[in-house]
């Protein structure tokens, strides 16, 4: 299979519509979602070079869409940061594959702002990390929680990026099964 290319001309009439519908749904504001989806946008033309074309150009904007929602909740509220590692897997849709790891709090639920919930979701996380083989624990905190790339996580440790997505899958599928057992 070819790898994919970028277009970054039809960017806004291939994804606006998909990238903005992404955004309102995890932040419940217009505005926000409209700029979200235009620092996605300008990130993605800014990290280009990197873009290998292992993935869709909608996938590659998605996961960066991902992280702008995480770095926008991080910066409004300092504890959702801990909570948003709700790790669940989408399946029977387009985005067949993609995990969906950046799962916010809804600010509406009663459920999802408890400090007393919050606090035994971090602990279940926490507890769920520390049965983690040690390498995949340590590739998993560096790259989804510390947002550290994948360049720098595969030069610290001595790796290539295959092992590194290797191991965070694995790491996410055991997170998943630990937190459906211990949480869910």
């Amino acid at each position: 299979m070819a790898p994919h290319r970028l277009q970054p001309d039809n960017w806004v009439d291939n994804y606006a519509d998909y990238l903005y519908n992404y955004a309102v749904g995890r932040v419940s504001n217009s505005e926000v979602a409209k700029d979200l989806v235009s620092e996605t946008f300008l990130s993605a033309l800014k990290s280009a070079k990197n873009f290998k074309g292992d993935a869709a150009e909608r996938t590659w904007l998605i996961a960066i869409l991902k992280r702008k929602v995480i770095d926008y909740y991080r910066k409004i509220n300092s504890n959702k940061g801990k909570a948003e590692v709700r790790i669940s897997y989408a399946s029977g849709t387009d985005t067949d594959g993609d995990w969906l790891e950046e799962q916010v709090a809804d600010p509406f639920s009663n459920f999802e702002n408890s400090a007393i919930e919050n606090e035994e979701l971090g602990l279940a996380i926490q507890k769920c990390i520390s049965k983690l083989p040690k390498k995949q624990a340590l590739v998993f905190n560096m790259k989804t929680i510390q947002g550290i790339s994948t360049d720098d996580i595969c030069n610290e440790l001595e790796i290539n990026p295959s092992n590194l997505w290797v191991m965070i899958h694995r790491a996410r599928t055991s997170l998943m099964d630990c937190l459906n057992e211990n949480w869910f």
